[in-house]
């Protein structure tokens, strides 16, 4: 092996570099070996991540026993379902940026030869990948695991619940008691929020995509099985070092398709058309947002999953795991089996191998028996989102609507209608400045969306906006919006009351006026002055790209 850790460790001039490492007990032994970055976002601030230091014991000791030496370091992690419908939100998608570069900057450093990244929460994971495919070192993503659902009423209930339950509240449908009965039932430990939500949604992604190790993420992060796993992610970064297996030998456009129609299938969340776009851009793959319409129209959706479907996380790894999810991809042809993994086989070879499907089980639908014959995403593009925007038509029952739009410069305000009671069926809430550079930061719209189905309106009303959803989402609701309004894109030009249609059919978006009036309407756009000048935020709006285009700021103009 040609371990370039060794530009730190050997030779007489490394003596002071030596002398450091010593201090903190490594021998003369163990900077010999191949050093591997520990890469852990572990924080005490929220339940998705919480377990992951006890993870990092096992993936070391597996390090250890595979003949390398482990690093661990930490990054930042952001809880997206704490800090939704606050300021704090803002921050979650930025994260996604400082998470990739301190692993980026931490192993460039320190000179590691491999990583293995310990994610959870939903930024985590995108952050940590991108991070891999910058470096192109040898690299293992491990998800530490989904929560375990909560019971309520003797009915499996997750985070999605409390929120809709908000909605419920406020207009009567649901106690005080309830609502806090609900609160206290739904979180019962450690681990990312419960259905085929953002989280899952990408731990899904990096099991097919090749960067985690097949069999290992469906696991919830309290099950004992998981130590077993982060000892076995040890083994296998030993093993890649060893045969030069690097990120981009992976995460090719073979690998990235497969990963897409992974979502598809599963009734996956809206982001993760932004982080492959991001992948993509990392790897130098060509990937539009058009590829995503083009797959998911092909793949069917076979999982019967929240938020639209019936069961939480953790009973697809009592179905056997996201092995069974790939299973039926490779066999429907819906995936290329001959794309590389981090363990050295195939994608076929590894589905073949691992797939243990439980007897039985129906949440993950065989492929003669869909819940529908195409996959969860719809990419639409018209008049109010040239670049394209998306929606995730998981569960819903109508395809159309068109309707006068509720006009809203922020969720704060929409919210504020949605609880007032002031939104009416029929019509069409658009949220704006809300984009990567109008928010700054993308927020997710867990809370307004919730209120709407909680109130009994997701039947009648639909949501348009540049900001995002939670993987939680569920309903009409229409995100990714680009360009956004903080650029002059036409949702800036929208009215109160304008007519709005959204034909998902047609996967076309409207602003029902003439050419000609839209254009006198943005002639006349005034770009808002930014809400933060200094600091990370301002650094982010002065860097980040379109929605369309994974809202990446690794390509800075010079």
């Amino acid at each position: 092996m040609k371990l370039q850790s060794y530009t730190i460790t050997q030779g007489k001039d490394r003596a002071p570099a030596r002398s450091y490492l010593k201090s903190i007990g490594y021998t003369d032994e163990d900077l010999k070996k191949p050093i591997i970055g520990i890469a852990n976002t572990w924080i005490g601030t929220m339940p998705c991540n919480y377990n992951l230091r006890e993870l990092a014991v096992d993936v070391a000791r597996g390090i250890r026993e595979a003949g390398g030496t482990p690093m661990e370091f930490n990054t930042i992690a952001i809880s997206d379902g704490i800090t939704m419908g606050t300021e704090g939100m803002k921050t979650s998608l930025v994260s996604r940026e400082v998470i990739a570069d301190s692993i980026e900057l931490v192993a460039r450093g320190h000179m590691f030869d491999g990583i293995v990244a310990l994610v959870a929460c939903d930024k985590t994971i995108p952050g940590a990948a991108m991070a891999l495919l910058r470096l192109n070192l040898p690299g293992v993503v491990l998800y530490g695991g989904t929560i375990l659902p909560g019971k309520y009423n003797d009915k499996d209930i997750t985070i999605q619940d409390v929120f809709e339950a908000v909605g419920a509240n406020a207009v009567g449908r649901l106690s005080d008691q309830e609502l806090l009965a609900m609160e206290n039932a739904a979180c019962p430990g450690p681990g990312a929020c419960g259905g085929q939500y953002t989280a899952n949604t990408m731990a899904t992604v990096m099991e097919v995509i090749g960067l985690s190790p097949m069999g290992v993420n469906a696991i919830p992060q309290v099950d004992e099985r998981k130590h077993e796993a982060a000892h076995y992610c040890g083994e296998v970064i030993l093993s890649a070092v060893k045969n030069n297996l690097r990120p981009r030998d992976i995460v090719t456009r073979a690998a990235i398709d497969n990963a897409i129609a992974s979502v598809a299938a599963s009734g996956g969340s809206t982001n993760a058309v932004l982080h492959l776009l991001a992948f993509a851009r990392e790897a130098n793959i060509p990937l539009t947002i058009d590829d995503f319409q083009e797959l998911s129209e092909r793949t069917p959706l076979l999982a019967d999953l929240k938020p639209a479907g019936r069961y939480t996380a953790a009973d697809v790894d009592k179905a056997g795991g996201i092995p069974v999810i790939s299973k039926r991809l490779h066999d429907g042809g819906f995936a290329r089996s001959s794309a590389m993994t981090i363990t050295g086989k195939t994608f076929g070879e590894q589905v073949n191998l691992v797939v243990k499907e439980t007897p039985g089980q129906d949440v993950i639908r065989p492929l003669d028996n869909p819940i529908k014959k195409s996959g969860g995403l719809v990419i639409l593009k018209g008049s109010l989102a040239p670049e394209g925007c998306v929606i995730k038509v998981t569960g819903l029952n109508r395809t159309e609507q068109t309707g006068p739009a509720r006009v809203f410069d922020s969720e704060e305000a929409a919210m504020a209608a949605v609880l007032g009671g002031k939104i009416q069926p029929g019509d069409i809430v658009i949220i704006r400045y809300e984009g990567p550079r109008g928010g700054p930061g993308m927020r997710e719209m867990l809370g307004v969306t919730s209120a709407i189905v909680g109130e009994g309106l997701s039947e009648s009303v639909a949501l348009v906006t540049d900001g995002r959803f939670s993987g939680a989402t569920r309903g009409f609701m229409v995100g990714h919006v680009a360009p956004e309004a903080a650029v002059g894109g036409p949702i800036a030009a929208v009215r109160e009351g304008d007519s709005i249609t959204i034909d998902v059919k047609a996967r076309r978006i409207g602003l029902d006026i003439s050419v000609s009036e839209l254009h006198e309407r943005l002639a006349g756009f005034e770009r808002p002055a930014p809400k933060y000048t200094t600091g990370v935020m301002a650094k982010y709006v002065a860097l980040v790209g379109s929605a369309s285009d994974g809202a990446v700021t690794s390509r800075p103009t010079l």
